[in-house]
C-alpha cells in the first residue's frame, strides 16, 4: 500500500457514520450483514446507508454480495490488514510496541468475532 491509497482509506473512515458502519462489518466477521439489519442496528434510513456504503466500497473497504432479494456487506478484512500495516510499518523504532497495538498485532485476533457482538454494538 503506497501513501495515496491509505490516504483515500482514512479519508473514508474518517466520518462518523461510515467508521460506525466498518466497525459494526468488523465485528460481523466474513459472512457479512445484510443490509437491513445495519440500517436498523445504526438507525439509519435505507438512501444513507446506500450512500456511505457506497463510499466505503469506492475506497476499496467493503465487498458487496446479493443473496436473493439482499445485499449483505462484509469488510475486505485484506484491506482493512493492509491499512493497519501501513500505519504501523517500522513501529516503534524495532523496539516492544505499546501495549495497544502489541495486543492487536495479529490477523488472528484482528478476526476473532463472535456473532453475538454485531448486536452489542453501541450505535453512539
Amino acid at each position: 500500500m503506497n501513501a495515496k491509497q491509505a490516504v483515500v482509506k482514512l479519508a473514508s473512515l474518517a466520518q462518523e457514520t461510515r467508521l460506525r458502519i466498518f466497525r459494526l462489518l468488523v465485528e460481523a466477521g466474513s459472512e457479512g450483514v445484510n443490509a437491513s439489519a445495519i440500517a436498523d442496528a445504526l438507525d439509519l434510513a435505507p438512501a444513507t446507508l446506500s450512500f456511505h456504503v457506497a463510499h466505503l466500497a469506492r475506497a476499496g473497504l467493503v465487498n458487496a454480495r446479493q443473496e436473493s432479494r439482499f445485499i449483505f456487506y462484509s469488510v475486505k478484512y485484506s484491506a482493512m490488514d493492509d491499512l493497519i500495516a501501513f500505519l504501523s510499518q517500522n513501529c516503534c523504532h524495532g523496539n516492544a510496541c505499546m501495549p495497544k497495538t502489541a495486543a492487536i498485532n495479529s490477523n488472528e485476533k484482528r478476526r476473532r468475532i463472535s456473532k453475538k457482538q454485531v448486536k452489542d454494538i453501541p450505535t453512539q
